[in-house]
């Protein structure tokens, strides 16, 4: 997994994948987001509410460990054994809105997560146990917060990518 320096080459990496993945989405139509095609995972609308869940959850753990709540990873309501029905779940609640909602919800998302980073210093961005939600995100592996950040942000964001340019290409 990639390393960071500091909190701006952190950003700086989020901003670079999330641009690029975010503008795929330009040429898509709203009559399109849910067009579907065996060869690709998610449709453009699932592809967007995976990304909106994922950094929904992400604010979320960390505004409830900083409220004094407890929190459960990777929801209350589902155990990492089930990240099917989680994903369900993100499908279920975000992708029947428009892209530019979905878009918007998203920008939103990263633009917080942006001042979550800015929000902590360096020891509890890039130092393992210095957020207990960080610390439960695996089983045996100690991730910093930085870690947690990056698989939810700019590691989907390339990966995605490449899945809805081939979603694109199957559209034409």
């Amino acid at each position: 997994m990639r390393e960071y320096k500091n909190k701006d080459e952190l950003k700086d990496e989020i901003k670079k994948a999330y641009l690029k993945y975010i503008s795929e989405f330009d040429t898509i139509s709203e009559d399109d987001k849910d067009k579907r095609y065996e060869d690709v995972d998610r449709t453009p609308a699932e592809n967007l509410a995976y990304q909106v869940g994922w950094t929904t959850l992400l604010l979320k753990w960390e505004n409830d460990e900083k409220n004094g709540l407890k929190v459960k990873t990777p929801s209350e309501n589902f155990k990492w054994n089930e990240l099917g029905k989680l994903y369900q779940w993100f499908t279920d609640t975000y992708s029947h809105k428009s892209l530019e909602e979905l878009k918007n919800t998203l920008d939103q998302n990263i633009n917080c997560i942006y001042n979550m980073i800015d929000s902590m210093s360096n020891e509890e961005l890039f130092l393992p146990h210095k957020r207990v939600w960080a610390d439960e995100a695996t089983k045996t592996a100690v991730w910093e917060v930085y870690k947690c950040i990056h698989i939810n942000t700019v590691a989907p964001f390339g990966t995605f990518r490449t899945q809805i340019r081939k979603w694109k290409k199957l559209m034409l």
